[in-house]
């Protein structure tokens, strides 16, 4: 998983090195959200299966508040690549929660 997990923040760092003001972009809410790596949650780390993980990452946004990130990947020998993120919280408020349904794992709202 740590091979997971440097790959992550190298994808991470990279990507944010290409854009103009150096921080990490992802839509959210027809907006675009400026973000700057802050940790990412090593002991979260899944293996979904069939070399796809998950993994939960705290950025903090250039509005100065906490977003939790969900990226999902695939891993290849020598390649990493992100195929989903998604806003999980702001400042510690979850969007939405995770449900385990007969060992997969899907969204659910909060309730």
């Amino acid at each position: 998983m740590s091979n997971v997990s440097d790959g992550l923040k190298e994808f991470i760092s990279g990507y944010s090195a290409k854009s103009p003001d150096k921080k990490f972009h992802i839509p959210f809410q027809r907006k675009d959200l400026a973000l700057d790596l802050v940790k990412v949650h090593d002991d979260r780390f899944s293996s979904l299966g069939g070399n796809k993980y998950f993994a939960c990452v705290d950025m903090r946004g250039k509005d100065g508040r906490m977003y939790d990130i969900d990226f999902f990947m695939t891993v290849q020998p020598g390649k990493l690549s992100v195929t989903q993120t998604s806003v999980h919280k702001i400042n510690g408020k979850p969007l939405y929660n995770w449900k385990e349904e007969k060992g997969v794992w899907k969204k659910v709202k909060v309730s």
